[in-house]
């Protein structure tokens, strides 16, 4: 059989045809039509082009995809997303237990090798890493879709700066408290929830993270409403990161007679914000290989099979909101003493979103997988700042591509193995 007869041209160019005007339709309105002053300014062959490289696009996928390599790479593809769990296999890494401890060093000597706006840019990326390793515990483990997560990130914060403005608490006293604050704000938002699934439960949460947003707008006398509030920097020992002592405490500078540098406060909230990522993350490790990390599991898989196993998905679902929001407390807590000031608009539905979206594309219930999304998501868009423009259109290619691709996430989450005297791998 000839090439002619194998691939339809008419079909691809249908394909490329449809895709195209589809294409100028989105595209149109939103690059070809460009706001200057008072005058809309006609600038129609930017998305000419983009449909043209879509259209273009479109007709070689679809080539591609009627030949007989291409069948059987869209075969292999659909076997792949619909394959099961994978295995650990037995056999363990020959350097495991040396990448690790390099890894931790590294990360522990970076903060003296960056400059302040990179430093600014790591520890932002790493109070995203610890918000998506919350959210994986709600969502990737336990399968409740919570789109209001960001509520906990503004209670952290808030805990903060309202506890140091009326209470005139630390950051180090001020610490746990955000944490439990955030667990019971977990349960509080749990109880209602405990008999809805899927949809409904995402359509309660997300309406949960209005709600607080809303409020924390709205009490004035209290929150500061939209002009926000200041939240204080971290100290350590009663040394302050200050040019001059603000807290009643000592200058860093000037107790061990250095010049003063701004960097050295953003060292020291790197350096906690670090370890304390390092131990949430053995902490999660640890608990999925629990009891309650694998009832979270059977609740995600069939909590109908769960319930009749004997397993109280009451606690279960109170369990994992409560872990989930003390770490999305944590996080909330490091970004305000990080800004130094904090208010409603940094808490919308758009983050609550981005941090769905680092779950999913790391892979659900995947540690590892969330870091490095979470490090992509957060430190690409600041490399691409020259195309701020077309950011979230990028993040939306890259969004489907994901889920065309590798469904699962970036890195699929492992069942470990056992060998026949039951040692686990």
């Amino acid at each position: 059989m000839s090439l002619q007869q194998k691939i339809s041209l008419r079909k691809a160019l249908i394909d490329g045809f449809w895709s195209g005007l589809l294409a100028l339709v989105i595209f149109g309105p939103i690059s070809g039509l460009v706001l200057q002053g008072y005058e809309v300014r006609n600038e129609l062959i930017r998305p000419l082009l983009m449909a043209l490289l879509v259209g273009g696009g479109r007709f070689l996928v679809s080539c591609f995809a009627q030949s007989e390599k291409g069948k059987r790479y869209v075969d292999g593809l659909a076997g792949k997303r619909g394959a099961g769990v994978t295995v650990a296999s037995l056999k363990k890494g020959k350097y495991q237990y040396l990448v690790i401890p390099v890894l931790i060093l590294a990360g522990l000597c970076l903060p003296f090798v960056l400059g302040k706006y990179w430093l600014t840019v790591v520890i932002l990326a790493l109070i995203y890493v610890l918000l998506g390793l919350g959210l994986n515990i709600v969502v990737g483990l336990a399968g409740m879709l919570d789109l209001g997560y960001v509520a906990f990130y503004a209670v952290g914060a808030y805990t903060l700066a309202m506890g140091a403005q009326y209470f005139h608490l630390g950051f180090w006293t001020l610490l746990p408290i955000a944490g439990i604050g955030a667990a019971l704000f977990g349960a509080l938002l749990g109880f209602p929830v405990l008999r809805m699934h899927g949809d409904y439960l995402a359509i309660v949460t997300l309406g949960f993270g209005e709600i607080i947003r809303l409020v924390l707008n709205n009490l004035l006398d209290i929150t500061g409403g939209p002009n926000g509030a200041s939240a204080p920097p971290p100290t350590l020992f009663g040394l302050e990161f200050t040019r001059r002592a603000k807290q009643g405490g000592i200058p860093f500078h000037e107790y061990f007679h250095i010049s003063y540098s701004p960097t050295y406060k953003y060292i020291f909230i790197y350096l906690v914000l670090f370890t304390i990522v390092c131990l949430m993350i053995l902490f999660v490790t640890r608990l999925k290989q629990m009891p309650m990390g694998r009832a979270w599991e059977a609740l995600r898989e069939d909590e109908i099979a769960c319930r009749s196993l004997g397993i109280n998905h009451v606690t279960v679902k109170l369990s994992a909101f409560m872990m989930g929001a003390m770490v999305g407390g944590t996080a909330g807590m490091f970004f305000a003493t990080y800004q130094g000031f904090i208010n409603p608009s940094s808490f919308t539905f758009f983050e609550s979103a981005l941090i769905l979206a680092i779950v999913v594309l790391g892979g659900l219930g995947s540690t590892v997988g969330v870091i490095i999304a979470a490090l992509v998501l957060t430190i690409l868009p600041e490399v691409l700042r020259d195309f701020a423009e077309y950011r979230v259109l990028m993040f939306g290619i890259a969004m489907v591509l994901m889920m065309v691709w590798k469904p699962r996430g970036l890195i699929r989450i492992k069942r470990r193995a056992f060998n026949a005297k039951g040692v686990t791998s």
